[in-house]
């Protein structure tokens, strides 16, 4: 008999995500569908807005990935404006986008996924002295490995757990059958996970040095906005001087011994556990990149460290190029959304033609399904030539790999070696969840180069980071658009933008997890999400830990992707946190 299993919300953070899988009378998973629950209206917020506000607005997009919206809000006015950028700039941009991909993948790794594989409540029954040989084992430099380290971590979890204070560990699964590393493991990796707290807010801070603040910080069309003083040497100063400069040095210090004592063994430790899900959760088994990390500026994609391209059916011989600005390459498609178009809801639109009309059909809140044969998402259907394509890490260390960038395909053999895959485990659940791992190693290690050609250029007497030719709007066009195209963490991420008499006319944004989570289109093809799910079987319908583990493994963040707003601007939620 089948039956269905509903996941909602299946998210640890940003959570707008519902999981509906329909299952055979064996527990196998035959269909899944992926709704985003909640609808977004940032375009219709920004029209007639000045463009060079744009990113203030777009960066509220999401409370995580913050500062790429930014980035890719003013990359699609510079684009349409055909501003160009200091190197300065663009340095600063790099590095700053390099913190937030490494920030936000260890936060997710310890904080939003590790807690699929690793059972909190079992790391009560392990032995500290035991724990201690394990970590020095698989990480000999990390400090942070006594026996005593240990038990007092023990003991802090053993407080939590008898005083009914686990937070976010409350309702998880725990006990269950499909945890398999040892206590002694699970102790190393929850000691971990609250290291990975007090560093990622000491990390946190490059952003505030270059932006002003953090979450959000600050952006500027034409550059970015810390100016740069060799002479104010004090703190305080208004601009940035070599005392934030050594701030930046030593956070990337801290960035890269996180990564490569903590980060990367422990994936290798946690995954030789796993090894089973190296031929589970494919996709659709295409990949996407946009690009991005310029060496030379925006404009020269052939300096990118990620290359743009396409991989279909998993042939990594052949890296099909995209062209970002051509309109017939990229649509989104509404026929199982709640939107409609002018031009009918099973065409779909490139996105500076896109449209954002809201049309919701579906069940009337509280429901217990959703109409799956009909529209059941928020979420659009994002195509390129009218496949359906997965974007994020294992994307972007797919097209390294084939390439033939030299450090991934270090990487990606020792760590296929040392679990002792094929090359084929990369297109699974846990092929997604290390390539994450290794691009953040690969993005540490570059974010040093960044920083030493930027204290060069400084060196040399090159102090720029804005430009402000174009800045006045009658030097603009009377009708100008362009494309903020980048590698967010989650995967590519573009803006388009329309200008039109200096105002803002239409503005679309695209998302990582739109691509990935969107709904099946009018053709029938599944989603990214929707199509890694099939096949998987439950062991208990009521604790569905494999949806989570492939779900997670995309790092889903559903705000960038879905939102609401009340049209008067009235507070719709207050909560209220002792």
């Amino acid at each position: 008999m089948s039956r269905r299993v509903v996941v909602d919300p299946i998210t640890r953070i940003e959570g707008h995500l519902r999981i509906e899988a329909e299952t055979d009378a064996e527990g196998r998973i035959t269909q899944a569908s992926s709704a985003g629950t909640m609808v977004r209206g940032i375009e219709i917020i920004l029209r007639g807005r000045d463009p060079r506000d744009a990113w203030a607005f777009a960066q509220r997009i999401c409370g995580v990935c913050t500062l790429v919206h930014g980035i890719a809000s003013v990359r699609a006015v510079e684009d349409a404006l055909k501003y160009e950028v200091p190197a300065n700039a663009q340095l600063i941009r790099n590095l700053m986008i390099g913190a937030q991909y490494i920030h936000d993948h260890v936060m997710h790794f310890y904080h939003l996924h590790a807690l699929d594989w690793v059972d909190v409540v079992s790391a009560l029954k392990a032995d500290p002295k035991a724990t201690s040989q394990l970590a020095q084992m698989v990480s000999p430099s990390y400090p942070k490995s006594s026996p005593g380290y240990f038990a007092d971590v023990q003991k802090k979890v053993k407080q939590f757990v008898e005083g009914g204070q686990l937070g976010i560990f409350a309702n998880g699964y725990w006990g269950h059958p499909a945890y398999k590393l040892p206590p002694e493991a699970n102790l190393m990796a929850v000691a971990h996970y609250l290291d990975a707290l007090t560093w990622q807010r000491d990390v946190a801070k490059l952003h505030t040095i270059f932006g002003g603040k953090n979450p959000h910080p600050n952006f500027v069309v034409g550059g970015v906005p810390c100016a740069i003083s060799v002479n104010s040497e004090h703190e305080g100063a208004t601009s940035l001087n070599m005392v934030g400069l050594s701030n930046v040095q030593n956070i990337i210090n801290q960035m890269r011994d996180f990564v490569d004592q903590v980060y990367v063994p422990d994936t290798l430790a946690i995954a030789g556990f796993y090894k089973d899900w190296a031929t589970q959760g494919e996709g659709v088994g295409n990949f996407l990149t946009y690009g991005d990390f310029p060496a030379k500026g925006i404009n020269n994609p052939a300096s990118n460290l990620i290359p743009a391209g396409v991989i279909l059916n998993r042939d990594l011989s052949n890296i099909i190029p995209v062209d970002l600005h051509a309109e017939n390459e990229i649509e989104e498609y509404v026929s199982h959304s709640w939107y409609d178009y002018s031009v009918g809801k099973e065409k779909g639109l490139h996105p500076y033609k896109g449209e954002t009309a809201l049309h919701y059909t579906g069940p009337k809140p509280p429901y217990e399904n959703l109409e799956t044969e009909k529209e059941y998402s928020w979420l659009k259907s994002p195509r390129w030539k009218g496949k359906a394509m997965e974007v994020g890490p294992l994307a972007r260390v797919l097209m390294l790999y084939a390439s033939g960038h030299e450090q991934t395909r270090e990487l990606v053999g020792m760590t296929l070696k040392k679990l002792d895959v094929p090359v084929t485990a990369l297109y699974s659940t846990l092929g997604r969840t290390a390539a994450r791992t290794l691009e953040t190693k690969i993005l540490a290690d570059a974010m040093q180069g960044w920083y030493d050609q930027l204290i060069a250029n400084i060196k040399a007497g090159d102090v720029r980071t804005f430009n402000e030719k174009k800045w006045d709007p009658s030097t603009w066009p009377a009708i100008a658009k362009g494309a903020g195209f980048m590698e967010a963490p989650r995967g590519a991420l573009a803006h388009w933008i329309v200008i039109k008499d200096g105002k803002i006319d239409n503005y679309q944004a695209v998302v990582p997890s739109t691509w990935n989570a969107g709904p099946r289109d009018a053709n029938g093809q599944e989603g990214p999400y929707e199509a890694a799910l099939k096949g998987h079987k439950l062991h208990d319908p009521k604790q569905p830990i494999e949806i989570l583990r492939t779900i997670h493994s995309f790092d889903p963040c559903i705000a960038c992707a879905v939102h609401v707003t009340d049209p008067d601007g009235e507070e719709l939620v207050k909560v209220k946190i002792k």
